[in-house]
C-alpha cells in the first residue's frame, strides 16, 4: 500500500489576496512503494489527463497555471471540473451550493474584513449535470483501480496575517511553514503507513535538512538525495516514518501535487471573487484584478480614494512584500 501526498501553493507573489497552500492525499491499496512514484495520470487514464482540451472529456489535472488562462469566473472551468470531482469523491456527494460550503470542506478560513463578506453560488463555470457525470466517472475509475482520494485541504493566509508573519520572517519561510503544517497533519493521519510526500521545490533550494530538523527536533532525518533535480529525506519519529521529496516542477510529475495546486488556486480565486465584488459594488466602473503586482498597482491606484474615504487600513488589504 502507498500513501501518496502532494503539497503546492497559489498566490505566492501577488499584492492582493491570500497565500493559499493546498494538499492532497491518495491511498493506493495495491501499489508497492518500492516501485517508486506511480503515474496516476496513467492509472486513472480513463478519467484524468493533463490537457485542458480532451476529446474524451476527461478531467484535466495539472499545474493550476495551465488550467486557468483568463480573468473571469468562467475561466475557472478547467479548475472547477477537477476540484469538484475529487471533492465529491472524498465527501460522498455532499452538496457544494456556494463558496461557504467549499471553504468548509477544504478547511479554509475566511477573514473578517468586509471585502470578504457575502457568498458566491457554485459552481461558477461548469454545468451541474456535467459535474455529476464527472463525479460518477471518477468514482468508477477510483473503485476499479482500488485508489482512494483520502484528504483534500487548503490553508489560507490572509493579508493581515501575511503582513504580521513576514514582518519577522521571509515570505519563503512563511510558505515553507504552511507546507510543513500539512506534512505534520499527514504524519498524524497515517502514523504507520509511511507516507510519501511530494512538494514543489521552494525557491530553487536544494538543501532542506536543517529546516526539517527545526520543525521536528526529535526526529531522525536521513538525506536520501540532494542534487539538481530533487531533495529527498526520510524522517523517523519513534516507529513512524515519512519520506519527503522536494522536486522542481512536481505538479507536472506527481498528480497529488497538481491537484493540491488546483485546490489552492481555486480557493484563492473564490476569495478574489469576493474581494472584487466588494470594490466593484462601491466603484461600478472598476475592472477586477487577479491581484498580481502589475495590475494590482492599477487596482490600488483606482481604489485609493475609497480607502481614504472609508478609513480602510491598507495593511489589511495590501501585502507588504
Amino acid at each position: 500500500m502507498l500513501v501518496y501526498a502532494g503539497i503546492d501553493e497559489a498566490g505566492y507573489g501577488p499584492m492582493f489576496g491570500p497565500l493559499c497552500v493546498g494538499a492532497s492525499v491518495f491511498v493506493l491499496e495495491e501499489y508497492d512503494p518500492e516501485e517508486g512514484a506511480p503515474d496516476m495520470w496513467s492509472l486513472l487514464g480513463t478519467i484524468v489527463c493533463k490537457s485542458r482540451k480532451d476529446k474524451h472529456r476527461r478531467l484535466a489535472i495539472n499545474d493550476s497555471k495551465k488550467l486557468k488562462s483568463g480573468s473571469t469566473p468562467k475561466d475557472l472551468f478547467g479548475l472547477e471540473r477537477g476540484v469538484f470531482a475529487f471533492l465529491d469523491s472524498l465527501h460522498n456527494r455532499k452538496p457544494i451550493d456556494d463558496d461557504k460550503d467549499f471553504f468548509k470542506l477544504v478547511g479554509s478560513v475566511v477573514p473578517d474584513e468586509p471585502w470578504f463578506d457575502g457568498t458566491t453560488s457554485l459552481p461558477v463555470a461548469v454545468d451541474e449535470k456535467e459535474l455529476r457525470i464527472n463525479s460518477t466517472r471518477l468514482n468508477r475509475a477510483l473503485e476499479n483501480t482500488n485508489i482512494t482520494c483520502d484528504w483534500l485541504t487548503c490553508e489560507s493566509i490572509d493579508v493581515r496575517m501575511y503582513n504580521e508573519r513576514t514582518s519577522v520572517a521571509t515570505k519563503a519561510a512563511l510558505n515553507f511553514s504552511i507546507a510543513m503544517n500539512h506534512v505534520n497533519t499527514i504524519m498524524k493521519r497515517y502514523p504507520t503507513q509511511h507516507p510519501r510526500i511530494m512538494i514543489d521545490r521552494h525557491g530553487g533550494r536544494s538543501r532542506y535538512r536543517n529546516d526539517l530538523q527545526l520543525c521536528w527536533p526529535e526526529a531522525e532525518i536521513q538525506i536520501l538525495c540532494e542534487d539538481s533535480a530533487m531533495s529527498r529525506y526520510r524522517l523517523q519519529r519513534g516507529n513512524s516514518f515519512i519520506t519527503i521529496t522536494f522536486e522542481s516542477k512536481s505538479d507536472e510529475k506527481h498528480m497529488p501535487v497538481a491537484l493540491a495546486s488546483m485546490i489552492a488556486k481555486y480557493t484563492r480565486e473564490l476569495k478574489m471573487i469576493r474581494l472584487n465584488r466588494y470594490f466593484r459594488n462601491e466603484l461600478p466602473d472598476l475592472q477586477p484584478t487577479a491581484g498580481y503586482v502589475k495590475d494590482g498597482r492599477r487596482f490600488l491606484k483606482e481604489i485609493e480614494p475609497l480607502l481614504a474615504k472609508k478609513g480602510i487600513n491598507r495593511e489589511l488589504l495590501v501585502r507588504s512584500s
